[in-house]
């Protein structure tokens, strides 16, 4: 009789506590990736959106998010294909070169030389330019771009130093997979050649390449400084990391929920590009102080702006956009 009484009373409270735990079940449950800890710049933006898009919703639904860290949903290419696909992942900051299978306009948002400096680059974010783009990329893969990471800029990565166009000349080197890269760095006498980011540390280990290419808190997130210490300052292309919203996800939603999503993408964008291309320079003079590398100064800019011109000219022209190009030059002129 007593066993028969505790069993029913255990039955009792556990379906108690599944009542209980569907009645604070959240209405609406978002999936975040990123690639990285807390502390970098990308999931600290996500962060941001998470916190914003809580502030700016009135309705009456729940909001849950989720956020999976340090790879555990693979890198940033599976994200977006699962953003294409409406699974697994609902937002995600995302480099336009892993869009470019779906959408080839998407890497025309960061080639090497685009933009002048970072009020030019800033510029072009906080307005409409990139409108193009976006569009083209919602079409094709159905992704939503809502707001605008980045702002660490890009240096060579050498196991030696380099500090002119000659020293460069037939270097190996990992660029990312836009054909753009490879146009690019081929035009500035180099060797590209396409290799996964997670493998790169290994090549240039092992002399399969001789450098490659990356911002402060990338070099300092995969160590790159351990096998390539001569940080070349080339600053050949300031980053821009579009902060992703799966569309399968978003046109589910209430409108009220949709405009919060929006607002809080655009906002947590600009937060983002200005806590990167702030701490940029300080990780860079961190890692030199403590000794794990040495910036070199490069001679040469002016000679790979130049170089980069009617290449660029080239590559908008062969997406069928040639105006795209004059319209970013233009912004801020």
């Amino acid at each position: 009789m007593k066993r028969k009484l505790f069993r029913t009373v255990v039955v009792a409270l556990f379906a108690s506590c599944m009542m209980l735990s569907a009645s604070h079940a959240a209405d609406f449950t978002f999936h975040g990736a990123s690639q990285f800890d807390e502390e970098h710049a990308f999931t600290r933006l996500m962060r941001k959106f998470e916190e914003l898009v809580q502030l700016y919703y009135t309705g009456d639904k729940t909001i849950e998010f989720v956020m999976h860290l340090n790879s555990e949903l693979g890198l940033e290419k599976d994200y977006f294909a699962y953003l294409n696909q409406g699974v697994s992942v609902d937002y995600a900051v995302v480099s336009p070169s892993h869009m470019s299978t779906f959408s080839k306009m998407a890497s025309l948002m960061d080639p090497p030389m685009l933009y002048r400096n970072h009020i030019h680059w800033s510029k072009v974010l906080g307005g409409d330019a990139l409108k193009p783009i976006e569009d083209d990329i919602l079409v094709r893969s159905d992704v939503r771009i809502i707001g605008y990471g980045g702002g660490g800029t890009r240096m060579l990565i050498v196991n030696k130093p380099v500090e002119t166009m000659e020293d460069v000349k037939g270097l190996p080197i990992r660029v990312m997979g836009a054909p753009i890269q490879t146009k690019m760095f081929s035009a500035f006498g180099m060797a590209p050649t396409v290799i996964a980011y997670a493998e790169v540390y290994n090549a240039i280990q092992t002399g399969v390449i001789d450098a490659a290419e990356n911002e402060a808190a990338g070099i300092q997130q995969m160590k790159f400084y351990e096998v390539g210490p001569n940080i070349a300052l080339t600053a050949h292309a300031i980053t821009v990391r579009p902060l992703c919203f799966a569309n399968k996800t978003f046109e589910k939603l209430p409108a009220d929920l949709q405009a919060a999503i929006l607002q809080a993408g655009k906002d947590a964008g600009t937060y983002g590009r200005i806590l990167e291309s702030s701490e940029d320079r300080q990780k860079m003079k961190q890692m030199e102080s403590e000794g794990k590398l040495k910036t070199i100064y490069f001679k040469d800019r002016d000679k790979l702006v130049e170089a980069a011109k009617p290449v660029l000219i080239e590559y908008f022209k062969e997406q069928g956009v040639p105006e795209l190009y004059d319209r970013i030059e233009a912004v801020g002129l």
